[in-house]
């Protein structure tokens, strides 16, 4: 318990020199991790990937849908298209985890100012 919590406090004293771009960043790469391992994994593994790549996919649709959301419109438009084009790959019987890692490492880029 007390190494869990020394761990979160080293956590959130790191992160709090990142911007947030970043670490939102980091949210890609470390779903994008789990979609490369479960690539050629059980059934297991790959529902587990998949479910986290959904879960994070929705959390962007929303942050895209609202109306507060200080990004541009044509930018926020074309983030939900990429996260259509993941949710219908993701919803097919055979997804293709190569262009789900695409779709998350480019995201992952354009946070990081690498794309």
């Amino acid at each position: 318990m007390q190494t869990q919590m020394q761990a979160a406090r080293a956590y959130q004293a790191a992160a709090s020199h990142r911007n947030m771009r970043e670490q939102q960043a980091d949210v890609f790469r470390h779903i994008n991790a789990g979609l490369r391992g479960a690539r050629d994994g059980s059934a297991v593994l790959r529902a587990r990937a998949l479910a986290d790549n959904r879960r994070l996919w929705r959390m962007v649709a929303d942050l895209m849908s609202d109306p507060n959301n200080p990004l541009p419109d044509a930018l926020r438009a074309s983030i939900i298209s990429v996260g259509l084009a993941v949710q219908r790959e993701m919803d097919s019987d055979n997804p293709d985890f190569d262009f789900l890692v695409s779709a998350n490492g480019n995201m992952a880029g354009g946070l990081s100012g690498e794309a």
